[in-house]
């Protein structure tokens, strides 16, 4: 019990993170040398992967059938593709592919997995080789260019949109490899702090070692391009969140603010929308996507909404077992 609730908590960090990043990106806010620029730029590509890795060790925690996932992804897909109409960085229609290939590797050891998440990576490292990352991209204003046509859709879903399959499916089958340990044993808990924070460091150093710009950008830890030192630092910074929270749980349980962050965490689908249909449309109501708001006026809102989006949750589970969304998701997947 303590596992899953550690993990609800893990899911609305993450969701938090998000919220921060993706506001600072529909409101155009201009990166700076405040405290909340350097705090949204240490969770960009951060806070997502956690997302997905926790969604891989969801799926190797549940023992979902592979049918029920390619329902599930089937269902994510579609809400991804109407996201999409409002906000290009949409992650759901990503996260229907990585369940695709999860489905594949359901049966899998956790040996396999991890292989299966190395060969992801390569591929990866092949494809920025052989084509055109930066194809379809307009820097200046972060948008794709021939996102709507068959030929981007691909090329952004596969290889160079914001959560590509190549390489971020990796972090699905990391979870998975994850969800398949004894989350509740201290060695567990203390290996994934212990050797999450080694990898998070140990991916900083190729790029202290190279001048070159092309190398830098290919060897950095950024998210785009993602490289494989940013899956190494992505993994390891979730492995130390999901072990910290794993071991301090009976403590924030102590103090009662557990309620507070599983509740928000376990409808993390219903937020996620929320943040982009109303947290976003506020913004947009009031003319302020235009570059016009300060970044710590930015995180200030989004820390606000996901206070929000706490009690929101709190107040929904008195009445409701699962969230609008989450909800609607098993009647239309599940048998």
């Amino acid at each position: 019990m303590i596992r899953l609730k550690a993990l609800d908590a893990a899911r609305f960090l993450a969701f938090c993170g998000m919220v921060l990043v993706n506001f600072r990106i529909a409101a155009q806010v201009a990166p700076g040398d405040d405290w909340a620029s350097a705090l949204v730029d240490t969770l960009e590509g951060r806070a997502a992967a956690l997302f997905v890795i926790l969604a891989g060790i969801g799926v190797g925690l549940s023992r979902v059938s592979a049918a029920i996932l390619l329902r599930r992804a089937a269902f994510l897909f579609g809400l991804g593709l109407i996201n999409m109409t409002v906000f290009d960085a949409d992650i759901l229609h990503f996260y229907a592919l990585y369940f695709v290939v999860g489905a594949a590797f359901l049966t899998a050891t956790e040996r396999r997995l991890w292989l299966g998440a190395l060969a992801v990576i390569v591929l990866s490292v092949l494809a920025n080789l052989v084509f055109d990352y930066e194809r379809g991209w307009d820097w200046t204003t972060l948008s794709y260019t021939d996102l709507w046509t068959l030929p981007g859709f691909l090329r952004n879903a596969l290889f160079n949109g914001w959560h590509p399959v190549l390489p971020w499916a990796a972090f699905l089958l990391i979870g998975m490899a994850i969800g398949r340990s004894d989350l509740n044993t201290i060695c567990i808990q203390h290996r994934l702090i212990m050797w999450g924070f080694g990898a998070a460091m140990l991916a900083l150093i190729p790029r202290m070692l190279v001048s070159d710009p092309e190398l830098v950008v290919f060897l950095g830890t950024e998210s785009i391009p993602p490289g494989p030192f940013y899956i190494l630092a992505g993994t390891g910074t979730a492995c130390v969140v999901i072990g910290l929270l794993l071991k301090l749980w009976p403590m924030i349980e102590t103090l009662r603010l557990g309620p507070a962050l599983t509740a928000p965490g376990r409808q993390s689908l219903t937020l996620y929308m929320a943040h982009i249909l109303i947290g976003m449309g506020l913004l947009e109501e009031a003319g302020l996507l235009d570059g016009s708001l300060s970044a710590p006026q930015i995180v200030i809102y989004a820390l606000g909404f996901c206070g929000l989006s706490s009690v929101f949750a709190l107040l929904w589970f008195r009445r409701f077992k699962h969230g609008p969304l989450e909800a609607l998701m098993r009647r239309v997947t599940e048998p």
